[in-house]
């Protein structure tokens, strides 16, 4: 179970290391500034996963953005499920009665890992699926992100289904440098996130995952109970967040923090106003 916080007078927001997850924990911690009495601080970049959820059980912080097929197979370790609702009723009623925690409404959007090569090579083999890419896999070179070599619903799964053979190890690597070393030629075929900004920047193209690997990872907040029930405004202020987020809206909020450079805090401001949900 989750230690009691030792910050009762504030509600702490964390987040993994990578753009998106920043862009959520901004858009949760204004959201809550905007309409609650609550101090807000945000302790973000806190590394993948794992790091996030020992934070949150042991009362570092006390919301963070997750997806639910990652707590599904990496937290939970249950078998990988393609139905939507199923899989968030699972992680929420598991979440509470393990650890403490609950699931806030899901923010709208679903970030699957995206299995992409360079468009003009999509375009010159005419390959749209992983089962098609599959024949050239051998002439090319991989590139994944730490966590999807270790995690159940992973690197090791992928290649099995597909039957996937690369011409050398895959590179492992920071995922906010795949996208790019995937345009530079480093590498032929990146493992990524379907919402990056950087797929139509840089002209990727995602591989459709036709034999259905991934289980769905609709974007949530993992949120402390304890604290939810010091603090039941902040609930009423996530529920406003429910199903506003697109899958295109997240990708240009991602488009412009990595490729315009643009402030998170500006963004996200901006993306709230835009929905009318703060002033």
């Amino acid at each position: 179970m989750s230690c009691s916080p030792s910050h009762s007078d504030r509600i702490v927001i964390g987040s993994k290391n990578f753009t998106e997850s920043f862009i959520l924990g901004e858009l949760l911690a204004q959201q809550i500034e905007a309409h609650t009495r609550l101090k807000v601080e945000r302790r973000f970049y806190l590394a993948g996963t794992y790091i996030c959820q020992q934070a949150i059980l042991a009362g570092r912080i006390d919301i963070y953005p997750e997806y639910t097929g990652t707590a599904l197979t990496a937290i939970l370790k249950q078998p990988i499920s393609r139905d939507k609702p199923d899989v968030y009723q699972r992680v929420k009623n598991q979440y509470e009665q393990k650890f403490g925690l609950t699931l806030g409404p899901a923010f709208g959007f679903n970030d699957t890992f995206a299995m992409e090569i360079r468009g003009e090579e999509a375009r010159r083999l005419s390959v749209r699926t992983l089962s098609q890419a599959a024949q050239y896999a051998p002439q090319w070179r991989a590139g994944f992100g730490y966590e999807f070599m270790e995690r159940p619903d992973g690197y090791t799964g992928l290649v099995a289904t597909y039957s996937l053979r690369f011409a050398e190890q895959p590179r492992i690597m920071d995922l906010g440098l795949l996208a790019r070393a995937l345009k530079e030629r480093q590498i032929d075929f990146a493992g990524g996130n379907a919402t990056d900004g950087l797929i139509p920047a840089l002209d990727l193209f995602v591989l459709e995952d036709d034999r259905h690997y991934f289980p769905p990872y609709e974007a949530v907040p993992v949120i402390q109970q304890q604290m939810l029930h010091r603090h039941p405004e902040v609930a009423s202020a996530l529920a406003e967040l429910s199903a506003k987020i697109s899958d295109a809206e997240m990708q240009r909020m991602n488009y412009e923090v990595d490729a315009e450079h643009r402030d998170t805090q500006d963004v996200a401001r901006e993306f709230l106003r835009a929905k009318k949900l703060v002033p």
